[in-house]
């Protein structure tokens, strides 16, 4: 859980992840959205890629990332349950 949050405390990964949102992008393709080194995105990659919000598949010469939802849903989860959002009357009952 760690990784994942600080995965997302970077602005840079924080976009990647939203532009994944509309589906799987190349590596060139998410490059070409920054301005910045191509070693300097590999390196946000490779942090989202740890934290298990994207994952990759091999397209002939290229790399594609896809969002993991799964785990921007455990995020979520974490992030609710720490606020009380989501519980019912009952549940914030119990000790």
């Amino acid at each position: 859980m760690n990784s994942l949050f600080k995965a997302l405390s970077h602005p840079v990964r924080r976009r990647i992840i939203a532009m994944l949102r509309a589906g799987p992008l190349s590596s060139g393709d998410i490059a070409a959205a920054f301005d910045m080194s191509w070693p300097t995105v590999t390196g946000h990659l490779n942090a989202l890629k740890e934290a298990e919000l994207v994952s990759t598949e091999r397209e002939a010469q290229s790399i594609r990332y896809r969002l993991e939802i799964s785990a921007v849903e455990e995020a979520l989860a974490f992030l609710m349950d720490l606020s009380g959002t989501g519980k019912t009357d009952e549940e914030e009952k119990e000790p």
